[in-house]
């Protein structure tokens, strides 16, 4: 009992550590569970035991004979279907081909170039070799979500890193397990033909029950057969009933279609797809913490000192400045990333849970059979992992800012509200080059938005979901556009530090506009006009237009006539580089104006040459 509580105390102190640090939670994790494991019983221990034993024998221990295993493929099923929650199709519009070829030409190249690397450098069987290069195929999300989340970077690059973290674990644990069964069964030539057989299995039911199951789990929460209170458990029992069914069909299997189903589920609309993915976020920040804890603590020292030497070091730098980089720039042949971004994708590249903890049963399987080398598999992949973590928890952002993928500013917008006034902001913000994300808790609104082709995310503002999304990272602007002022305070408020760094903005309310002498610096467009005159105006005129202006005095000319008209509200300044710039109701810090800048407004479209400096040449009826 006091081991079982103490991992998950342990664990959850890992996980707030590495919160406070921003740093990814495996760093933590591992060296603690290096601590109560190995380093405890060599170091700490009086009678030579671990503070925390996994297993002890067939019979004793946390988890006896195969227990820890079963347990270990259980809990990266559930944190693989998370993450395929998360992967959006419209994510990769631009960088699609780039993460096919990453998860395919790039995984080639780690497992003949690392293969290679380790036959050479430790002089192990080609066998053992290729299993130690299958097992760091992979990248792990959970480790390269917490890196990305605190570097501001362009979209389509944190999107390749993201999608090659999920995509690639059941490929690298694929690869793995295939010559796992080539070791095991000693087959020879022969094992080539069954092993085609058995990869096109895999492919087959993975894909086929992970398809299948996600539509029949979106079908049976959509028709409400099951109640609101048993959604996240029935959708928890779903998941590890679909790994356990395509797993018995085809051996390792399961792996690929938890993260089919995620990913079917994640792009299918759902209403419900929200709550399940917080239960599913919560449940996986518990999985990681105590899988790393169990893992590091079930290393033996012994096996510590086998790969204590200079081979390791040599090892661990041609994997990550030698294959990764060839891997990463074979890949993008070809694509639209420039040079810089191939360059911070090759530094990029730690590995996960799937690593560590398919190294621990592969190793341990392998060396109760007597092959030779098998014990250096569980440390060697180890110290790839804690080293790539460490590496790049520390110097990717330093790294980022010295390649020049560090975004100096962040141009994209975050709109909060998603209504037919947003949707028409967005759409035009989208057009002109600008990032647009669009939030709101009505999935009506966010569906629409789609139908548009903007990125919207179905939240509410006062949950954390925001703070943890990396596809927000280039995001330096925060309009809040709701019917409800305390919601657009509210979002000021929370999100103006991460968001809102290069100007925040809320519609003004109506007691601001009733009383002149109120007028807030953040206030958004024009101080005589709030949500509903904007949902006025672009009911009758659902469209914007753009002016001419030609000096400063225009301009403020131009916003005098604005602010009398119902029928007529300035939204943005388009500079003669095009860029475009949001007008505050507050109208102090008024940029110079050239005579190729533009107004952009919202509502009915006017004859500029009727009405500068003309204030009695009016277009409309003055503002009530």
């Amino acid at each position: 009992m006091l081991e079982l509580a103490g991992i998950i105390i342990l664990g959850i102190l890992a996980q707030w550590v590495a919160w406070k640090f921003k740093i990814p939670a495996i760093l933590p994790l591992i060296l603690i569970g290096l601590l109560v494991g190995p380093i405890a019983a060599e170091f700490l221990s009086a009678d030579g035991t671990k503070w925390i034993e996994p297993i002890w024998n067939e019979t004793e221990g946390l988890f006896p004979g195969e227990s820890l295993f079963y347990f270990v493929s259980l809990a990266i099923s559930i944190i693989l279907f998370e993450g395929g929650l998360t992967l959006k199709l419209n994510e990769i519009k631009n960088v699609g081909p780039v993460i096919t070829k990453l998860i395919t030409v790039g995984s080639l190249v780690t497992f003949f170039g690392a293969a290679i690397a380790a036959r050479y450098i430790f002089e192990l069987s080609w066998e053992i070799s290729f299993l130690f290069s299958g097992l760091i195929i992979v990248t792990g999300p959970t480790v390269i979500t917490p890196i990305l989340r605190n570097i501001p970077l362009k979209k389509d690059v944190s999107a390749v890193l993201k999608w090659e973290g999920i995509l690639i674990d059941p490929i690298g644990a694929l690869v793995a397990v295939l010559v796992f069964e080539f070791i095991s069964v000693d087959a020879g030539g022969e094992f080539t033909k069954t092993a085609l057989i058995e990869f096109g299995k895999i492919v087959l039911f993975g894909s086929t029950f992970g398809f299948t199951f996600a539509h029949a789990l979106n079908f049976i929460l959509n028709k409400k057969w099951v109640p609101h209170y048993l959604m996240n458990v029935f959708t928890l029992a779903a998941v590890l009933g679909v790994f356990v069914l395509s797993d018995a069909f085809a051996h390792e299997s399961g792996l690929l279609a938890v993260v089919v189903m995620g990913m079917v589920l994640g792009n299918s609309n759902s209403p419900h797809l929200k709550d399940i993915l917080y239960f599913k976020e919560s449940l996986s920040v518990l999985l990681i913490s105590i899988l790393f804890i169990l893992l590091a603590a079930n290393i033996n020292f012994n096996e510590l000192l086998l790969i204590y030497n200079w081979k390791t070091a040599i090892l661990f730098l041609v994997i990550v400045f030698l294959i990764r980089p060839i891997g990463v720039f074979l890949s993008t042949i070809g694509s639209t990333l420039k040079f810089n971004e191939k360059l911070f994708i090759s530094w990029v590249g730690p590995r996960g849970i799937v690593a560590a903890g398919i190294a621990s049963l592969f190793g341990l399987k392998l060396a109760s059979k007597g092959v030779t080398g098998a014990e250096y598999i569980t440390p060697l992949v180890f110290v790839i992992v804690l080293g790539t973590v460490l590496l790049n928890a520390t110097t990717a952002r330093l790294f980022a800012r010295l390649v020049g993928v560090f975004l100096k500013k962040s141009n994209g917008i975050l709109i909060v509200g998603a209504s037919k006034v947003s949707r028409l902001l967005g759409h035009y913000l989208e057009s002109n080059g600008r990032h647009v994300v669009l939030i709101d808790s009505n999935q009506n609104n966010i569906n629409k938005a789609k139908e548009l082709g903007l990125e919207a995310i179905n939240t509410n503002i006062y949950s954390d979901a925001l703070t943890d999304n990396i596809e927000l990272n280039d995001v330096g602007y925060l309009m809040a556009i709701t019917g409800n002022s305390d919601i657009n305070k509210y979002a000021i408020n929370k999100f103006r530090k991460q968001f809102g760094e290069n100007g925040s903005f809320r519609l003004v309310t109506s007691d601001e506009i009733s009383n002149p002498d109120v007028n807030p610096s953040e206030g958004l467009f024009s101080p005589t006009d709030d949500y509903t005159s904007l949902l006025e105006v672009t009911r009758k005129y659902p469209s914007i237009q753009e002016i001419d202006i030609e000096d400063k005095v225009q301009y403020k000319n131009l916003i005098e006539i604005t602010n009398k008209n119902k029928d007529i509200i300035p939204l943005f300044i388009k500079d003669d580089e095009g860029e475009l710039h949001i007008i505050s109701s507050f109208n102090k810090d008024i940029k110079d104006i050239g005579d190729k800048n533009k107004l952009v407004y919202l509502g009915k479209p006017f004859d500029v040459e009727k009405v500068v400096h003309e204030d009695d040449n009016l277009p409309d009826a003055p503002k009530e």
